[in-house]
């Protein structure tokens, strides 16, 4: 019986120090976490699944839940043993999670009809316009770090409804991460020659965000498989670099 309950405090004191254990929650933001033929792909994923394999707890894509961004946001920042991605690493969120990457870079910018003629020389030339954000995403965060009022900014879920909201004249500005912003407007039938860059509002590293609670050995193993497959060979080649060349 002693045995027995030693077992049972053993298994009690390891659950949820396995990355099999964790809960992982996404967005749709291609390339690196999107849905295809209905399944969970992208290279931020790829990248998770192969990390997991290196430290032997491999991740399966059921662990894995793609939702609005908005809502993975505030479902990492309340459970335990979850993890948010690709999440772009800023000082407002510092404080907010445990890290793990960086996955890759990224840049946030300013997207305006190229017939508009619009000209951002400082931030707060923003304020007159009508400007397209994702809720919580990193680029309202960062229009409000920069003094943008919230009013002058329009909310949405899906950055396919900003890039036809553009497109149509309904808003002026649209802020987003610039590979996905040109991936979703081509998806959304929209021609991305006809943007334009006017304004670049952050340039980091997105990384794989952990909930504060959740036990540092996941942090470490996570942390461990990512930079074994960062790791080179003889000629200069690693797993990271292939797996973000497929795509």
């Amino acid at each position: 019986m002693a045995t027995m309950i030693t077992l049972w405090a053993s298994a009690a004191l390891g659950a949820g120090n396995d990355l099999r254990d964790i809960k992982f929650y996404t967005e749709a933001y291609p390339p690196a976490n999107y849905m295809k033929d209905g399944k969970i792909t992208g290279y931020s994923v790829d990248l998770l699944l192969a990390a997991s394999e290196m430290v032997d707890e491999p991740i399966s894509l059921s662990q894995i839940t793609l939702q609005p961004w908005a809502r993975s946001y505030r479902m990492v920042l309340t459970r335990k043993n979850s993890v948010l991605f690709s999440t772009t690493r800023s000082e407002h969120r510092e404080q907010l999670f445990r890290w793990v990457g960086p996955i890759v870079d990224i840049n946030v910018v300013v997207l305006a009809r190229k017939d508009a003629n619009i000209v951002i020389n400082e931030p707060l030339d923003m304020a007159q316009y009508r400007i397209g954000v994702i809720r919580d995403d990193i680029g309202e965060q960062s229009l409000l770090e920069l003094g943008i009022p919230r009013d002058a900014m329009q909310e949405a879920s899906y950055v396919t409804v900003l890039a036809e909201q553009l497109m149509k004249k309904r808003i002026d500005l649209l802020v987003y991460g610039q590979r996905a912003a040109y991936w979703w407007s081509r998806q959304a039938g929209v021609d991305p020659e006809m943007f334009e860059t006017v304004y670049v509002v952050k340039q980091g590293d997105v990384y794989y965000a952990l909930n504060r609670e959740t036990p540092p050995e996941v942090v470490n193993k996570l942390q461990k498989g990512l930079d074994m497959l960062k790791q080179t060979d003889a000629e200069g080649r690693s797993r990271y670099q292939e797996i973000l060349a497929n795509y």
